[in-house]
């Protein structure tokens, strides 16, 4: 047992440090991302012992647990850089028996940047309601159960449906997950803006119910302790134990079904006779695109958001939020009609890391680029893929919520500006594609290879940056026009400006990535083909 807990551990750390040891800019991405989180992590611990002493700590370090529990069993499933836990499907072939795997998996769960902030966190919410003696003692038990609880969660969650966004039979099962943790975060980022007009009292009586589900049940056995209520510190104690017990066995009953039963998603069902389409795309669409290699890349990216589940996953998340928080915050009337442009920003993420999403069947794509030129109608052809879905979506966005605000006045600007926020993205998003190529692993739960993390998260959110630096004219031209005497009557020019700017910015970036892209080949198909 003890063997092969730590050889699995030693297997998790060889596994992080081989992928940082492949470039500095992979060892540098790692190392900001870590310094981020870490810096995140602290200032919430120093927030946390700052609500000491507070009427509603209690029920901020309970509700906070819970959260912290709810993204263990979900962040891993559906946002890039999860859990970098060992896929228990790679271990099928070896005499390894579920139980000491379960143990042994657990302990390399606890290896990584998450699991050390949400020891952090816990650590805060321990601290924010121990009192004496008996507090702190419960409060040491108490923050490494409630630790072992997150991760036991998301490890049975991942076992569970490990096999899901690979299997056709799960897909729809996928995206209508993606969907609702994409409707359950906006739900949570409204009621936050309720606590904060509110006050934290409205979070009691929903405390008064989260202290008895576990783990908050442990942090809720810490307030108990320290008002010398010992038996309920012990209940609550013994019911984050039991859910703890409940996951590892579960999780143990998982894996013995997914090393032994057979991968129906494996299975290929015999084509009907004459049946299938060309290749090269029929149907209404296939007769709509262009034609030459344009057509043939617009065919197959639009192919992939509807077949591929993980792409298609991705898709209706940012639909989904692309619509609700503008919508949502317009209805509210709490929202500007700006918000309008968060469609625009959340679809043309899309078109980071294009190439990681042909995974190791970029390798038939490469073998097509010789040239710089070949590289750019490659990455022109993704992006009007792209273009064909985000930009009357982005449109049907702002006009939707233009009409809950009524303020039709202000409707060519902002399509002026969603159209180049748009532009910027696809731009950045070529350039980031070729410059920070990042691996999708085709099989299991997780978006990102091992040790791959940092380097997704910074090639997003530098893009990001990036693409809101390009829009900075724009967005002056609006102000400016806003503000001048007279100038609200010219405002209707940003609507061309806007499109005549992101089209101008979008040939820009294709233009710049195109070189790159093909003088460096090699090294992006061995960064996409890693999972």
């Amino acid at each position: 047992m003890t063997d092969v807990t730590g050889t699995v551990v030693r297997l998790k750390l060889s596994l992080l440090r081989n992928g940082l040891r492949q470039s500095g800019g992979r060892r540098a991405a790692f190392v900001a991302s870590a310094v981020v989180a870490l810096l995140f992590a602290a200032l919430q611990l120093l927030g946390l012992v700052l609500l000491r002493g507070h009427a509603h700590a209690d029920a901020v370090a309970v509700l906070g647990t819970a959260v912290l529990a709810l993204g263990w069993a979900v962040m891993p499933l559906f946002f890039p850089g999860g859990d970098e836990t060992l896929d228990p499907t790679r271990l099928v072939l070896l005499p390894l028996r579920p139980r000491p795997l379960v143990r042994a998996l657990l302990a390399a769960s606890l290896v990584g940047i998450g699991p050390l902030v949400t020891l952090i966190l816990l650590a805060g919410c321990a601290l924010s309601v121990a009192h004496g003696a008996a507090g702190y003692a419960v409060a040491v038990v108490a923050v490494a159960l409630a630790l072992l609880v997150c991760v036991a969660l998301a490890r049975a969650v991942a076992a569970a449906n490990v096999r899901l966004l690979s299997s056709r039979k799960g897909r729809d099962l996928a995206v209508l997950s993606g969907l609702v943790v994409a409707v359950g975060v906006q739900l949570v980022n409204f009621g936050a803006q309720s606590l904060g007009s509110a006050g934290l009292g409205r979070l009691a009586p929903v405390a008064d119910v989260v202290r008895w589900l576990p783990p908050a049940s442990a942090i809720g056995a810490v307030q108990s302790a320290s008002e010398g209520s010992y038996g309920t510190a012990v209940l609550q104690l013994a019911m984050s134990l039991a859910a703890l017990a409940v996951l590892v066995g579960a999780w143990a009953r998982t894996l013995t079904r997914l090393m032994t039963a057979p991968d129906g998603s494996t299975l290929q069902a015999p084509d009907s006779a004459g049946g299938g389409r060309p290749a090269t795309g029929g149907g209404l669409l296939g007769r709509r695109l262009p034609g030459g290699r344009t057509g043939t890349v617009m065919a197959r990216s639009l192919r992939y958001v509807w077949r591929d589940p993980k792409t298609k996953a991705a898709w209706v998340t940012s639909l989904a939020i692309g619509l609700i928080v503008p919508v949502f915050n317009a209805v509210q009337g709490t929202g500007s009609i700006y918000f309008a442009c968060f469609a625009a920003g959340m679809l043309g993420i899309q078109m980071y890391n294009q190439f990681g999403q042909d995974t190791s069947a970029f390798w038939m794509v490469a073998t097509t680029i010789s040239s710089a030129r070949d590289a750019y109608v490659e990455l022109r052809g993704r992006a009007l893929a792209l273009l064909v879905i985000t930009l009357p979506y982005a449109t049907l966005v702002t006009v939707v919520t233009t009409a809950v605000l009524g303020d039709w006045t202000r409707l060519p600007e902002v399509l002026g500006v969603s159209f180049a926020l748009l532009g910027a993205m696809l731009a950045t998003g070529a350039w980031t594609s070729a410059r920070f190529p990042y691996s999708i692993p085709q099989e299991g739960h997780r978006n990102v290879a091992p040790g791959q993390a940092g380097l997704a998260w910074i090639a997003i959110f530098g893009g990001m940056v990036a693409a809101a630096l390009l829009c900075a004219p724009v967005i002056a031209l609006t102000i400016a026009l806003n503000v001048s005497a007279g100038g609200e009557a010219w405002t209707w020019l940003l609507l061309p400006v806007g499109g005549a700017y992101g089209t101008a910015i979008t040939w820009a970036g294709l233009r710049l990535a195109a070189p790159r892209t093909a003088a460096h080949l090699p090294e992006i198909l061995l960064a996409v083909s890693r999972g």
